[in-house]
């Protein structure tokens, strides 16, 4: 893109783009939001950087192949529900842990590592298929 305006603002708003990206997906639980919508906004994100800067820099920029950001969203998801037969529940069956983290409890469960499996493989897949894309409409 030949906007200066554009390249200047194109790094702020992927920025905040991302960021609003991983508030949506941490508060996917109790309220709309999630791992996919999550994924779709930092793809969003990822797309106008890609449109301003270029493919070559958006690669440089996520530094992992897009595919195996999606392979290790998928093992996450994967991992999420091998936790529940382990633990003799039914499969997808939501756990809970509380750790202690200088002295705050945190609770994890394994909801949120499916969500964020969902978004990493949202995250890998559609980034995959848009660079392709901007790669072949340069040419």
């Amino acid at each position: 893109m030949k906007s200066v305006i554009f390249r200047a603002v194109a790094p702020f708003l992927t920025s905040l783009m991302v960021l609003f990206s991983i508030f949506v997906l941490l508060r996917g639980h109790n309220e709309p939001g999630g791992g996919f919508i999550g994924g779709l906004i930092a793809v969003s994100a990822l797309a106008i950087y890609g449109i301003a800067c270029g493919v070559e820099t958006v690669r440089r920029a996520i530094y992992f192949h897009p595919m195996a950001i999606a392979g290790a969203g998928l093992l996450a998801a994967t991992v999420a529900g091998l936790i529940s037969i382990a633990a003799r529940v039914p499969f997808m069956t939501g756990l809970w842990v509380y750790p202690s983290v200088l002295g705050l409890e945190v609770p994890l469960s394994t909801v949120m590592l499916f969500d964020c499996g969902v978004y990493l493989v949202v995250v890998g897949a559609i980034s995959s298929i848009a660079l392709s894309l901007e790669e072949r409409g340069g040419e």
